[in-house]
Order: structure tokens, then sequence, then C-alpha cells
């Protein structure tokens, strides 16, 4: 599925390091971006194309459910209904809509799946900046956003919209769903040390080439050194996602404008918070909650890092200056420095 201008494309760079015999690569192309895979020591019998079936297989069942780009996924046969249509969702959907449904609750609204015609209205949409919407205009999209405007029963996983013009958009969970689920094929077929990137969400397990965790690098959030190492960290059995408001924005008239629009102002962020990386053992876990603490700001985030166990690296603008912060559950995986060492 492309990914829409709101959700924030590869942020979490990986270098290349020292191959051994055993390692192994593979890559493609999916959802509008790319996919990179490493692993080490397949069992005996497990083929190079055994293991990337395992990973495309995984891959078309989200492409199948959750890409708002095909007309015939289940996520946009559900945007295209009248209000008030019974409509009977796949398990993956009614699993990715839970965790979603549970942040938004979580959050007070701060994260919502439905907040994509404000996106739009923005300019952040395909169709790319047009203007300030008016005040009218904003307050005409209020009673089709907020997930209170969907009714569903999961144990039969029936969906219903009760405004017609309601639609739901999974950009910013269905990439670390697609990560955790080929991670799983690739658990069943015995492949336990990889190193797995959907778009720049990533799950780790095992060792890496070196036989030691997996290192990974966090990317300046400044536009003028992009592509330059912030800092690093050393992770393994977990995922990362990293979400930031400094790739996509527009300036009207002096002000500048995120793509991160925060549902409960409908209004685009104003805070300090640039950069929000999140390691937690569900890459999907992770990808919802970096764009959910982006959008609440530093001193929220944190406090919602802390309740929910998810490690957070928040990196923040004073001045001209960038300032981070992480909570203890983060501290464990960081680098003290990157300095004469590879990443990966």
């Amino acid at each position: 599925m492309k990914r829409p201008a709101f959700v924030l494309a590869f942020l979490l760079l990986v270098v290349g390091c020292d191959q051994s015999s055993t390692t192994h690569k593979l890559s493609g192309a999916i959802f509008g971006t790319t996919w990179n895979l490493t692993y080490l020591n397949a069992p005996e019998g497990v083929a190079r194309d055994q293991v990337e079936k395992a990973v495309v297989s995984a891959f078309a069942v989200v492409d199948d459910s959750m890409n708002n780009y095909r007309s015939d996924s289940t996520i946009s046969r559900l945007n295209a209904l009248e209000a008030m249509t019974v409509f009977e969702v796949d398990w993956d959907f009614a699993l990715v809509f839970n965790t979603a449904f549970e942040i938004y609750i979580a959050t007070e609204g701060a994260y919502d799946p439905s907040v994509s015609p404000l996106v739009n209205l923005w300019g952040f949409g395909p169709e790319g900046v047009t203007e300030k919407p008016s005040r009218d205009a904003l307050e005409a999209l209020e009673p089709i956003v907020g997930l209170e405007e969907f009714a569903w029963d999961l144990s039969t996983r029936a969906f219903v919209k009760k405004n017609a013009k309601s639609e739901l958009d999974f950009s910013s969970i269905a990439k670390g769903y697609a990560v955790d689920l080929a991670a799983d094929a690739l658990i069943e077929l015995g492949v336990t040390d990889f190193m797995l990137e959907v778009g720049g969400e990533i799950q780790t397990k095992g060792l890496s080439p070196r036989g030691d965790r997996w290192r990974l690098a966090v990317e300046n959030p400044v536009a003028a050194v992009a592509g330059s190492v912030y800092t690093a960290i050393s992770v393994t059995d977990v995922g990362i996602a990293t979400s930031g408001d400094y790739r996509n924005f527009f300036v009207k008239d002096g002000v500048r404008y995120s793509h991160l629009i925060d549902p409960r102002t409908s209004q685009p962020i104003e805070h300090d918070l640039v950069s929000v990386t999140v390691v937690h053992p569900s890459t999907m876990i992770a990808d919802a909650w970096a764009t959910a603490l982006m959008v609440v700001g530093t001193d929220e985030a944190l406090k919602l890092a802390n309740i929910h166990e998810l490690g957070v690296l928040l990196i923040s603008r004073d001045g001209q200056q960038l300032v981070s912060s992480s909570n203890a559950l983060m501290d464990e995986w960081l680098v003290a420095s990157t300095e004469g060492g590879d990443t990966q």
C-alpha cells in the first residue's frame, strides 16, 4: 500500500557490515515502499526461495486486507459502503482494528485511524498540498472522524459505519503488522536469527552477523543533515518504529504546518517534538504508538510510554538545537557511541 503523506517513511537507517558465509539478504517492493531481510542459519533444506515465499505470502495477507489503494481490499470495501450496512471483515483486519482502538482509547483520540479525511483536507493526501482549510470545512468533517463513528462485533467480525463518509486508514499500523506476520512465518520455517524491515518498521530476532545484538542507527531529524546518524540502538527480539514531522510539511504566510494532524483539534501539531522512536516486542504496536506519541508531545509521550511499557527515544527542538530524552526501557537498548563501529 502506498504510504500517505502523514506516515513518515524510512526513518531507521541500516548500514551494511561484513557478511559471513551464513548470512543471506533478500529484498523487494511492497506497500509502495521496500522490504529488506537479513537472516542467518536457516535450517538444512530451507532454501532462499522458501524464505522469500514465506515473507511475501505474509505481506500479501496484509495487502489484501488493508491496502487503501486497492479497490478490492477489505478496508477499501468497508470505506465504500453506505451507512449502516453490515460488513464482515477478515481476521487480520479485526486484530489490527482492535489494537488501533485500544491505542485510540489510551490516547483519548490522539491516535485515530479514521483521521484521513482531515489529513486530505489539510493537503497531505494523494492530491498534495493545496491551502489551509477554512474553519467551516474543518467543522464539516467533525461528524465523520473518530472511531465512535464505527460499530462492530469482534466475535463475528461484523462492522458498520454510522456515516457513509467515514473511512479507515491503517497506514500507521499495517506495515508493523506485516513485519510481525512475516517474522512469525520465518520462525515457523526455523529461521531464528534475522532482521526484517518494511519501510522503516523493523523486527529483530536472535543474533546479528557479528554474533551479537542488531545495531541500528536512528536518523538525525534535521533536513540539512538528512541521512546522518543521531544515535544508535543495539537490540534483539523487539520491533522498532520511528515517526517524525521533519520531512513533510508546508509553510503558509510564514507559518509551518506539519503533516501530523491532531484529531482532537483538527489542527497540525505545534509542539517541539520532532522524532519518536519506539521499541516494543510487537512491531505493530511500536508502529502505531510512534505516530500516537508524536501527536501528544514530549511530556505526555513519556507518561504514556511508561504506562504502556514502551521503550522510547524522543528528539525535540530547543531553539536551534536538538535535545533527546528516553525512558528506562529504551536506555537498555541505547548505544553510547557509534564511532568506528558498523550498524546492523
